[in-house]
């Protein structure tokens, strides 16, 4: 999708071997050079553990730091969780891409071209869906508080251990995952102005090329925009 959206050539992948969940790379578009930040679904389904979220924070510092527009592409169930997750200082780590996000003044979209649950979607907008330049989705996105079945079990646990017919029980649960699913449609999202707009997939480097054109001009400098980029 990356090599699609950029211009023959461009793409300059940074930290490749380092937390394969999240893609980030230089790009350029029509020749205006763009950061981008991808979850990688082929790698815990794209969900962002703490190194993700260390990688992609520090990017967007970089961004920042040097005045390159950023585009986010969402495809995530959210930030990793369990155990395991915990021990690694997941709040901590992943609270990082909340506070640089939310301090970001460079211009920045986010296109949703599958999954986008719970906080870790919410971060892959900048810490919300409504602080980027636009928030659209392709026809296949789902979006969502958490992994609907997941809801769907802790939501609806007393009215499906009400059901005593195991069979029952598991049909009704078919049918409330159904509707969640119904629910959290990207068209069902955007007609409830959650997120802005549902595209057509290939009209994607389209509509990003105009927010982009579209985004106010940045201020003059003076002097440097960020007082450093993290090292690591």
């Amino acid at each position: 999708m990356i090599q699609l959206l950029a211009d023959t050539g461009s793409v300059l992948e940074l930290r490749e071997g380092f937390s394969p969940g999240m893609v980030s790379a230089l790009i350029r578009i029509e020749g205006r050079p763009v950061g981008i930040l991808a979850n990688n679904p082929l790698h815990l389904a794209g969900a962002i553990d703490a190194t993700c979220a260390d990688k992609a924070a520090r990017f967007m510092q970089l961004c920042e730091a040097f005045d390159l527009p950023l585009l986010f592409l969402c495809d995530t169930p959210g930030f990793m969780v369990g155990p395991d997750a915990e021990e690694t200082a997941l709040v901590r780590h992943v609270s990082r891409m909340f506070v640089t996000g939310a301090s970001l003044s460079v211009p920045f979209c986010t296109v949703i071209l599958r999954k986008a649950y719970g906080l870790g979607a919410q971060a892959m907008a900048g810490g919300s869906f409504r602080r980027p330049i636009f928030t659209v989705a392709w026809p296949t996105g789902e979006l969502g508080g958490m992994g609907l079945e997941g809801a769907v079990q802790l939501g609806f646990r007393r009215e499906l251990e009400a059901i005593e017919d195991p069979v029952a029980r598991r049909q009704a649960y078919e049918a409330m995952v159904e509707r969640a699913y119904e629910h959290g449609k990207a068209l069902n999202v955007a007609a409830h102005f959650e997120i802005d707009d549902v595209i057509d997939p290939a009209h994607t480097r389209t509509r990003v090329v105009h927010a982009l054109r579209s985004a106010p001009a940045a201020p003059p400098r003076d002097g440097k925009r960020r007082p450093f980029v993290d090292t690591w």
